[in-house]
């Protein structure tokens, strides 16, 4: 999926970003703010894509070797309902 997912998520996050430019490049009166505004956007943007493309995929395959399908824990309960005895 990660394949699919990528190019969605970098033309959204390129077009975010390039779209907030105008700000950090802004000049005259209020430059400041607006660059202190496209700063943060560009910056957060930024930030954001790189968590979600590397950072979070990583954490889930960490936690993934914790956990069990589903499938395999139904099999281990229905084992186990096999060899208590019924009351």
């Amino acid at each position: 999926a990660a394949i699919l997912r990528l190019r969605p998520i970098l033309m959204t996050s390129l077009s975010t970003a390039i779209g907030a430019m105008p700000l950090v490049l802004a000049s005259g009166a209020g430059a400041n703010s607006r660059f202190t505004i496209g700063l943060v956007i560009v910056a957060g943007v930024s930030l954001a894509t790189l968590l979600t493309l590397f950072v979070v995929p990583s954490f889930y395959r960490l936690l993934a070797g914790y956990t069990r399908s589903p499938e395999a824990l139904t099999r281990e309960i229905e084992g186990l309902d096999k060899l208590t005895p019924a009351a």
